[in-house]
């Protein structure tokens, strides 16, 4: 199966339409969300939302259920492992002026379609765009408003 890791979707509504942020990987630059290996005695989702802040210096609330997984081939030296990436979701509330990874990475919003054209995993292209979709159904029914 693969070693695991751990990563949020950040979002945030401006005027009601949906936007997520993506950061550059940092050997690749390749557009992707803030992921991380499991730390010890620290949940799945908190560990994502420490990626988030420790990536990207992003603030807010975490979803405690994945959105679902996509895999990710890492190269360590000359060892490539395949990671298993459970992706949840993380409602952004701000950004820190400062944090641990700051200058290292690239980070942008764009609106799901933007998201899923520019990163390079066909499995997470997928997820952004279902979490979109669901999103949008939420949003849009009387009982969200």
């Amino acid at each position: 199966m693969g070693k695991k890791q751990f990563a949020a979707l950040p979002f945030r509504l401006d005027k009601s339409e949906l936007r997520v942020m993506l950061i550059t990987t940092r050997r690749k630059r390749r557009w992707s969300v803030p992921k991380g290996s499991p730390m010890r005695n620290k949940e799945p989702h908190l560990t994502a939302a420490f990626e988030a802040y420790e990536e990207a210096g992003l603030v807010g609330v975490v979803a405690t259920r994945a959105l679902g997984s996509f895999k990710h081939r890492k190269r360590k030296g000359d060892r490539k492992r395949t990671m298993n990436v459970a992706v949840f979701p993380m409602k952004v509330h701000g950004r820190e002026r400062w944090w641990p990874e700051k200058g290292e990475r690239e980070a942008i919003w764009v609106s799901p379609k933007t998201a899923a054209r520019l990163v390079h995993k066909a499995q997470l292209r997928r997820l952004i765009a279902r979490f979109a979709a669901q999103t949008a159904r939420e949003t849009s029914s009387p009982l969200s408003r």
